[in-house]
């Protein structure tokens, strides 16, 4: 019988944390370098990471990471965002070319806070109006996906080995306590 590490399994599946619990800072590359240990159990299928306390400078806003398929999505979904939302930075996020990730997406990020007037006439509380929003792009823009909307917080997707994401996204220029 074969075991793990010996056949590849296509359901196969890697999952690494590290956290700080004093809320120091922890370079990117220790969980790339901690992922990396469990390649044999990852597929290659995809991989991502998920980072708090990442963005300090804009801790009271939203990051909104985003990706686009096309130039109308981009559009469509930048005008639906700067009507509910008072975006201060709209960026590429930044990715270096990884010889084992194909060419994907236009990936974008946002920091904001929320159009307080909108949010009182949709008597909706902070955080419902946030997710009704997301949600709304997810199911109502064709080419356009929020695959991260929190505070302090990012999240990093791709298809690939998961310490080849992490190279991906440059990830060894983050800082998170998470």
């Amino acid at each position: 019988m074969l075991k793990e590490g010996q056949v590849r399994i296509p359901s196969g599946c890697a999952i690494a944390a590290i956290i700080d619990r004093k809320g120091g800072l922890i370079n990117g590359s220790e969980i790339i370098k901690s992922i990396a240990l469990m390649h044999d159990r990852s597929n290659g299928l995809g991989g991502g990471f998920a980072a708090y306390g990442i963005y300090p400078e804009h801790k009271d806003d939203y990051a909104f990471h985003i990706f686009y398929e096309n130039k109308q999505a981009h559009q469509k979904c930048e005008e639906f965002l700067f009507k509910h939302f008072n975006i201060d930075a709209a960026e590429r996020i930044p990715t270096k070319k990884v010889s084992s990730i194909e060419n994907g997406p236009d990936i974008w990020r946002y920091f904001g806070r929320v159009n307080r007037v909108r949010m009182k006439n949709s008597r909706l509380d902070e955080g419902e109006y946030v997710v009704q929003c997301v949600t709304k792009i997810n199911a109502a823009f064709d080419g356009a996906y929020i695959f991260s909307s929190g505070k302090n917080m990012g999240c990093f997707k791709a298809v690939g080995y998961p310490e080849d994401v992490g190279e991906f996204y440059m990830l060894d220029r983050y800082n998170a306590y998470l």
